[in-house]
């Protein structure tokens, strides 16, 4: 058991090492590449506009559902006015970008790992290092980039529609007064607030693009059957991890910013 357990502790380290070397190569090959703004743009379009709607509609009932849930455990407190305060917060710091990444990730990440796996399967990576055109750069780096610019505009749709959504359900519905709705976010959203919620939107960006490209990117050596299967298997698992490291990360850079 213990020898078990030191192989996957090792396997993993390998790994994480193998990914922030391939991440650290995604981030310094764009310069060298070729018609760099349409590519940016083309992934931009990939990841960020295409990821509009899903954004916006899934703010929007967060912040309804979040709007009631909060409204009725302050109405135990006597403290229905501070229902802005508490819904503002909640999705700039934390809901917003988790959530927004996840949905990213669930419909241009899962995209962008299964593209590059078929890539890998027919051999089309291989064809670029034969052009001797850096395959991490051509492939990689734009979306990495473009997930930079992308994930925190999106994450500020999320969070303004998500309030947008709180107000409708705590003052068009239950009837919380507007005013107090709203200048309770005014007093208690800092621009601090806004900043630390955007920087966990980068990282996420940053950390879910490298997993789904470098699952995909891999494939013919993470998953244990070829072809289209192997791609599925590989593509599954960018979106597992890319949720998982989401979470984490999270989780560290919330106790990083508090204890600052």
């Amino acid at each position: 058991m213990i020898s078990a357990l030191g192989r996957h502790s090792i396997r993993i380290i390998n790994e994480i090492g193998e990914l922030a070397l391939f991440g650290s190569r995604a981030a310094v090959s764009l310069p060298s590449q070729r018609h760099v703004f349409e590519k940016v743009s083309r992934a931009i379009f990939e990841i960020g506009v295409r990821c509009v709607p899903i954004t916006l509609i899934v703010g929007l009932f967060t912040g309804l559902v979040l709007g009631l849930q909060l409204y009725y455990v302050l109405t135990k407190f006597s403290s229905e006015s501070l229902l802005g305060q508490a819904v503002a917060l909640s999705i700039i710091l934390e809901i917003g970008p988790v959530f927004t990444a996840i949905m990213i990730v669930g419909q241009a990440g899962s995209a962008l790992s299964a593209e590059i796996g078929i890539q890998r399967n027919a051999e089309q990576i291989d064809a670029l290092r034969t052009m001797q055109i850096n395959p991490i750069g051509f492939l990689v780096a734009p979306r990495l980039w473009a997930a930079i610019i992308c994930f925190p505009i999106l994450t500020t749709f999320f969070d303004l529609v998500g309030i947008l959504g709180g107000h409708l359900t705590g003052v068009e519905l239950l009837g919380v007064d507007p005013g107090a709705y709203w200048n309770r976010i005014y007093e208690a959203v800092s621009v601090k607030n806004i900043v630390d919620g955007l920087f966990k939107a980068i990282v996420f960006g940053v950390v879910t693009t490298m997993i789904c490209s470098f699952q995909g990117y891999f494939t013919h050596l993470k998953s244990d059957v070829p072809g289209a299967r192997g791609v599925s298997q590989t593509t599954t698992r960018a979106v597992v991890l890319s949720c998982i490291a989401i979470l984490m990360f999270d989780y560290l850079i919330t106790s990083f910013q508090m204890a600052n």
